[in-house]
């Protein structure tokens, strides 16, 4: 028998669900977070969470703002179940946990009521507004770093006395409603993967409240906090599947709970406008310089998880999991970390980066998080040049290999073209008409996918770079994806190259694709 998950029912859940040691009715929002998404809800929504059963922060409760079309269902879902959702965290051994979180106070769908968003956004109360909008949200050029407002929707909401649709137009003219009526600033948050996501940020807003009113901007700049960030943990898409096993092992009808890993982590540069909620008290680290911990995050974790997914797929597999079960494709993401990606990094506070890489492994094979890698590769024209080519630069800035990386880009330039042959469902990409392109034309004149220049820059002209993309495109179509790595490890282990193994010759290959009978990737944040 399952319980309708809602407020009235809380305490007829079973004994081994959590639940809050709050009222949720009694809190105040003082934080406003654009991009409720699985990511938010189980990991800044769980650490609010985790401060308001201490009984302190009933001030800092969340109130979530959907933008997107898709989001209509959240808003319906929270307000069935007032605002309350289940949280699964399964540990790489297989125990589980679930807890119903209370932390988010109200949920405000802006198409139905932007007044109401911007009136929220600059009530007094309203101290932090926050971020998971994915790294494909803030308009940047990845080969500049520029702010881009070119899109359709963005000279929209440049337009004088424009109804907002995008989170600039809502953010920018909530802080002038603010600066109006002689409230201090707020902060802006973000907890996207991105290096340097609060520069990039500030980068981002100043430059689009100066395209749309230059002292509004001047203030911004000299008033708004936009503090770094990294965060991790591993948050698979929900699938009905998950929700059934909420259902199945806690008695919980749930209509869109989530599930992650057991691992989690914050790391909080300690810059803030109008304070913040004490969240070192719930384990977030604040500290002063993120940036080596971003670092190590984005260049071991997210590039990993970039090489996991677009090999992968070609490989035939489905799962994370799956990957990490085979003992070669490990040494291969080890060797990118060891090789590549470790070399381009500072030093971190008290983290032992060889423990952390086997760490990684670990999370990343666990089957009790069934991580689809179809979910890994949504996005990869925003991922891939934030993750992985900054590794690529830096190396051959020193001189260092990048051939493990070269083969990554060149696995999705082929699963692109791939996919467009009908072998992978439709990519979900925002440049996937531009990349689609590029690789098709790779697939008659190898190296044209690296004239992509908001890709990939001058990387083009770099010779070492060409020359290792290249090889690594002409093994990947001699061998297949699995033949490709083998070949790679027993190169890099400076042994001769055998001949394949059978377990490395089978039709996982990339000229002999698996059907396209995967189900679609579905556009959620990467932790």
């Amino acid at each position: 028998m399952t319980v309708k998950l809602n407020a009235s029912t809380l305490a007829t859940l079973n004994r081994n669900v959590a639940v809050p040691q709050y009222d949720p009715s009694q809190l105040t929002s003082g934080i406003v977070h654009f991009g409720v998404g699985a990511f938010h809800r189980a990991h800044q929504a769980m650490y609010l969470d985790r401060l308001l059963n201490t009984g302190a922060g009933s001030e800092w409760a969340i109130c979530g703002v959907g933008l997107l079309p898709g989001d209509a269902r959240m808003r319906d879902v929270f307000a069935a179940q007032d605002n309350l959702y289940t949280l699964v965290t399964r540990s790489p051994e297989g125990h589980s946990e679930a807890c119903v979180i209370g932390a988010i106070r109200e949920y405000l769908y802006a198409p139905d009521s932007p007044e109401a968003v911007l009136e929220k956004l600059a009530d007094p109360a309203t101290k932090i507004v926050s971020l998971t909008i994915t790294e494909g949200g803030y308009g940047t050029n990845n080969a500049t770093g520029e702010f881009d407002p070119s899109t359709p929707e963005l000279q929209h909401d440049l337009t004088e006395g424009a109804v907002p649709r995008t989170v600039f137009g809502f953010i920018t003219e909530g802080l002038r409603r603010r600066r109006e009526r002689g409230l201090l600033p707020f902060t802006v948050m973000s907890c996207d993967n991105m290096q340097g996501n609060g520069h990039v940020t500030a980068r981002a807003f100043i430059s689009f409240a100066r395209l749309k009113n230059p002292e509004l901007a001047e203030w911004i700049s000299q008033g708004v906090a936009f503090p770094n960030s990294m965060v991790d943990r591993i948050t698979p898409v929900t699938t009905p599947q998950i929700q059934q096993d909420v259902a199945d092992q806690y008695g919980i009808d749930d209509a869109w709970p989530v599930v992650a890993e057991s691992f989690t982590q914050w790391v909080l540069e300690d810059t803030f406008t109008l304070g913040r909620p004490p969240l070192e008290q719930v384990g977030v680290q604040l500290v002063q310089d993120v940036e080596p911990y971003e670092l190590m995050k984005l260049r071991l974790l997210n590039a990993t998880h970039q090489a996991m997914g677009q090999l992968g797929l070609l490989a035939g597999y489905t799962y994370a999991h799956e990957v990490c079960q085979d003992p070669v494709f490990v040494d291969f993401l080890l060797g990118y970390m060891i090789d590549e990606a470790t070399p381009t990094l500072h030093p971190v506070p008290g983290v032992d980066i060889a423990a952390y890489r086997e760490q990684l492994i670990a999370r990343f094979a666990s089957t009790a998080i069934q991580d689809t890698l179809a979910r890994l590769v949504v996005d990869g024209s925003e991922r891939i040049p934030k993750f992985l080519l900054p590794v690529v630069r830096e190396r051959l800035a020193a001189g260092g290999s990048v051939n493990r990386s070269a083969l990554v880009v060149a696995a999705w330039s082929r699963y692109i073209a791939a996919a467009h042959e009908g072998h992978y469902p439709a990519l979900v990409d925002p440049r996937a008409e531009s990349i689609t392109g590029g690789a098709v034309r790779d697939v008659q004149h190898p190296g044209a996918f690296l004239e992509l220049q908001d890709i990939f820059g001058d990387l083009a002209q770099n010779a070492r770079f060409r020359e290792a993309y290249l090889t690594a495109r002409n093994t990947l179509d001699s061998h297949g994806a699995l033949g490709a790595i083998q070949v790679m490890v027993q190169q890099h282990a400076a042994a001769p190259v055998q001949p394949l193994s059978p377990a490395f010759t089978s039709p996982k290959t990339a000229t002999n694709l698996p059907d396209a009978g995967q189900s679609k990737p579905v556009h959620e944040e990467t932790p």
